[in-house]
């Protein structure tokens, strides 16, 4: 069968050990984003399978109506607001939902919160200009660190604060504050009071309707001047153009940014790119070697079990038989 692999940036999923799964298979690797449904279905008008790279593009009913061929779509991770399951029903595409790891989003986040709590990035920059001790940071140890999500990745974080000595304040649903509780940790009373006395706030919540731009300028405002965001998880927790506004206005005093409302970028007159308070990373939170081979591993097993007739991790089991 003709199987598209989407969005491979760094030209690496080949050379991953779990490719050979695929061996065999008619194969294409297309390495750069084509948000326009079009122009991608012209590219890819002969696939049957597709398989995504986590949430790079948007699969709607404007692109499937496009794809006649498509017979299946093997996600990497967990399937997301870019993927629309109704609309893939509709036009008889199965979907085929990977598996995720915690680990590396939260390794991620923490190092970015570290580099922008320390200040670690301008101090080089300023170092390989010839200056010396140019800036100087603060230590994690004594902060409050707000986790709005106590969910695996929250619990990871929670468990690095308590190991640097800080203290972990949480925010999100009832259940989460609880199990938080349980676990030693403090749970805000409410958000204006987790916005109010945390050093840092990290964000980790899943995207969709109910949480699009549930972080509001007000929350932003009501953040200390010194205070830290960090966000690895979605832009869209934020509400649109509050986060820009609201660090060129000092509060919050920094942030740590992993993601994007518009990904890739490629424009270095980007603002958020060129602000002095704000550490960006290239979404890196899931880009990493163990992590390509866990969600790419699972998506192509999906796709050789479906090849041979026993397709597995079907969000919709149903569809099969009209494929």
């Amino acid at each position: 069968m003709k199987i598209t692999i989407l969005d491979d940036y760094q030209h690496i999923i080949q050379s991953l050990n779990c490719f050979p799964i695929l061996a065999g298979q008619d194969i294409r690797i297309l390495h750069h984003t084509e948000p326009d449904a079009k122009k991608l279905a012209e590219k890819i008008q002969d696939t049957e399978i597709l398989v995504l790279t986590r949430e790079r593009t948007t699969i709607d009913k404007e692109l499937l109506a496009l794809l006649p061929n498509l017979k299946l779509i093997s996600q990497t991770g967990k399937i997301s607001n870019h993927l629309d399951l109704v609309a893939c029903t509709q036009y008889g595409v199965a979907v085929a939902e990977g598996v995720g790891s915690p680990v590396a989003p939260a390794e991620l986040t923490w190092a970015l919160l570290m580099n922008t709590v320390r200040q670690i990035p301008p101090a080089i920059e300023a170092m390989k200009k010839g200056l010396w001790q140019t800036n100087i940071g603060n230590t994690v140890s004594g902060k409050t660190i707000g986790i709005w999500g106590y969910g695996k990745i929250g619990q990871l974080i929670a468990g690095y604060a308590r190991a640097f000595g800080a203290k972990v304040l949480v925010w999100g649903s009832l259940q989460s504050r609880q199990k938080a509780v349980t676990d030693g940790f403090e749970s805000a009373n409410t958000q204006a009071d987790f916005f109010n006395s945390a050093d840092v706030i990290t964000l980790h919540l899943r995207l969709n309707e109910a949480t699009y731009g549930i972080i509001t300028a007000s929350d932003l405002n009501a953040m200390k001047p010194d205070a830290v965001l960090i966000n690895t998880a979605r832009a869209e927790l934020i509400e649109k153009g509050a986060l820009l506004k609201s660090l060129k206005q000092g509060r919050p005093g920094f942030a740590g940014l992993d993601v994007y409302e518009n990904e890739p970028i490629y424009d270095q007159n980007n603002e958020l790119l060129n602000l002095p308070n704000v550490i960006c990373t290239p979404h890196l939170g899931y880009v990493e070697k163990n992590s390509y081979e866990l969600y790419f591993g699972k998506a192509f097993e999906n796709v050789m079990n479906y090849i041979n007739g026993q397709p597995t991790d079907v969000a919709i089991p149903e569809i099969l038989p009209h494929t």
